[in-house]
């Protein structure tokens, strides 16, 4: 089979960035722990997250002002200036993070290549993925890059319009079931899953082990081998 498009994720699939988000949420918890225990403050934010999502999309700009507000609803009045600096703080230190690549990922890009034009596609803050791709060093390696506000079926429709390839001659590639390879899948794509540890309790969603366009690798460096298998 000829596949004409590979698309992957950026955070989390390239690069570390759970880890990053994870530390500073325990920065909040330690921070509101005179206020309250460290899972109602966990269960408090992920809430306000999701609440907010339709407003401030995904990203660290978004997870700040989520943090801000889990406070303000968890310390009331004794919320103070300095607490409100603090996690501002911890939210810039969030935005400025290096990149850290995962092991490989420069040669299977270039692998990947080799068989297909690359597109990155990810969500975020648009600044902020750019600066993440730019610091990278992997950019050149890219045909295209998609910073979207949401993945979803249409999202994959139109991207492969713009390309104009068929859906069944694309792949995604990313860690998150939800928005990286059930919308993939619906869009009549191929999809390949690449869980990492501390996944965001957002993306999870079961996985559909039967579905015929569907595979679950331990690594991206996987990709190209299973990519060799497709009839």
């Amino acid at each position: 089979m000829t596949i004409d498009l590979i698309c992957l994720d950026a955070d989390d699939t390239l690069w570390h960035n759970m880890r990053h988000f994870n530390a500073t949420e325990d920065a909040l918890l330690d921070m509101l722990r005179p206020f309250a225990q460290a899972q109602v403050t966990r269960e408090r934010l992920i809430a306000c997250e999701t609440r907010n999502l339709p407003l401030y999309g995904y990203g660290a700009k978004g997870f700040t002002l989520s943090m801000i507000e889990t406070a303000v609803d968890l310390a009331g009045d004794a919320v103070t200036g300095a607490m409100i600096e603090g996690i501002l703080a911890a939210g810039r230190a969030l935005l400025a993070h290096p990149v850290e690549l995962f092991d490989g990922v420069e040669e299977t890009l270039r692998a990947l290549a080799a068989k297909a034009p690359l597109v990155l596609v990810t969500k975020g803050d648009l600044l902020h993925q750019e600066s993440k791709l730019a610091a990278s060093g992997l950019g050149d390696l890219f045909s295209g890059i998609e910073i979207v506000s949401d993945k979803k079926a249409d999202t994959f429709r139109a991207l492969f319009d713009r390309h104009g390839i068929t859906a069944d001659r694309a792949i995604m590639a990313g860690d998150s079931m939800r928005s990286d390879i059930l919308p993939a899948l619906e869009a009549g794509a191929w999809a390949a899953f690449i869980p990492q540890d501390g996944a965001w309790s957002h993306e999870i969603a079961a996985a559909p082990d039967t579905h015929p366009r569907f595979v679950q690798l331990e690594r991206l460096g996987q990709l190209p081998d299973w990519i060799a298998t497709l009839r």
